[in-house]
């Protein structure tokens, strides 16, 4: 199905965090988003932008930080000079698609869609079809969210609990309420009602919509996002002034307790590559050894899990079940896929010693 460009439609693409659960693989100065973790041969973030192309054109909007800036530059060449935002500092993500919405508020667009640079969707178009379906219910006033149908009890994903059809959109849903991460056994529950859907993070929404519903929470907030977005000069100056607060806390989830926001359902496959778990499940074989990187520098027997040899020499590894090992030229890490999430542990560790040289 060929995807059409939606008139008035902009995409912004917060590219920010470390993915500390991705260490040694991804660090502060080049986070998961700058790699390709599918060996599809682009980044994360080009694939990112070639799957909002066909639906935006050029009115893409970039927040980062500072130091990626020039990286981002390197990796979308076919952006307008005015298409990246560099953030002084990390402030969380309603400081960065706040500001966002501010800038867009300026240029007169009708509806924008916050879009993470480090998520990965193989169907473009059942991703295009929801991302249309978003800004026709985001025409109407509505904050508009994209739930994915989940596969499986996650405990490693918020989520959205849905309530009655919204009318006059068939596929839309009013939201009843954002979840926070639960357990294994309360995932199960969810999924058991059919009432769920992973909360992937993606807000369709005019943009003065989404300051109008900051404003109710924190007006000083959205004032300060207007005035930098009227003089950017003054970025330096307001922005460590700004709250750091997630876009759920600071909005979703006090618009969707006010009946203010709908979900759309993305029924496409999507992952945000949390750890290296997740990693080798979007890599291959359960049985098998996923390799992230060059083959001929492995050597694997009666091996699972995954590999990614980085540092130029090889890796051997003989009889391991669901192992990581990442190895880079100055860090290496073995654990095995059942705790994978505790990768993050180890950076905290290391920033709490000072060695800000290895995160």
């Amino acid at each position: 199905m060929a995807l059409d460009e939606i008139p008035g439609f902009w995409a912004v693409v917060p590219a920010g965090g470390a993915g500390t659960r991705l260490w040694p693989l991804s660090r502060t100065r080049a986070p998961k988003f700058l790699h390709d973790l599918t060996g599809a041969g682009r980044t994360l973030l080009e694939q990112t932008h070639d799957r909002l192309a066909p639906l935006v054109g050029d009115r893409v909007l970039v927040v980062t930080g500072e130091v990626h800036r020039g990286a981002i530059r390197d990796q979308l060449p076919v952006l307008p000079d005015d298409a990246v935002v560099a953030e002084p500092s990390a402030r969380d993500s309603m400081a960065a698609i706040g500001l966002a919405a501010a800038v867009l508020e300026r240029r007169g667009a009708e509806v924008m869609g916050s879009f993470a640079a480090d998520h990965v969707i193989p169907e473009p178009e059942r991703f295009g079809a929801s991302v249309a379906e978003a800004v026709a219910a985001a025409r109407d006033g509505w904050l508009v969210t994209i739930g994915i149908q989940p596969t499986f009890p996650s405990a490693a994903f918020g989520y959205i609990r849905q309530g009655e059809p919204l009318p006059g959109h068939p596929s839309a849903r009013r939201v009843l309420e954002f979840v926070e991460k639960p357990s294994v056994s309360v995932a199960e529950e969810y999924l058991a009602t059919g009432q769920y859907r992973w909360n992937a993070g993606m807000f369709v929404v005019r943009p003065t919509v989404l300051l109008d519903l900051l404003a109710e929470q924190d007006e000083t907030f959205t004032a300060t996002l207007r005035a930098i977005a009227a003089e950017p000069h003054r970025l330096g100056e307001l922005w460590d002034t700004l709250p750091k607060i997630a876009i759920d806390h600071a909005v979703a989830e006090p618009a969707a307790a006010a009946g203010k926001v709908v979900t759309i359902p993305g029924t496409f496959a999507w992952d945000d590559i949390g750890d290296f778990d997740s990693l080798a499940s979007l890599l291959g074989d359960d049985d098998a050894c996923s390799i992230l990187g060059d083959p001929a520098l492995t050597q694997l027997i009666g091996a699972s899990g995954i590999v990614v040899p980085g540092s130029g020499r090889t890796v051997a590894v003989i009889g391991l079940d669901d192992v990581v090992v990442v190895d880079t030229p100055d860090a290496l890490l073995v654990t095995t896929r059942a705790r994978a999430q505790e990768v993050k542990n180890v950076v905290a560790a290391l920033k709490e010693q000072g060695r800000t040289d290895l995160v």
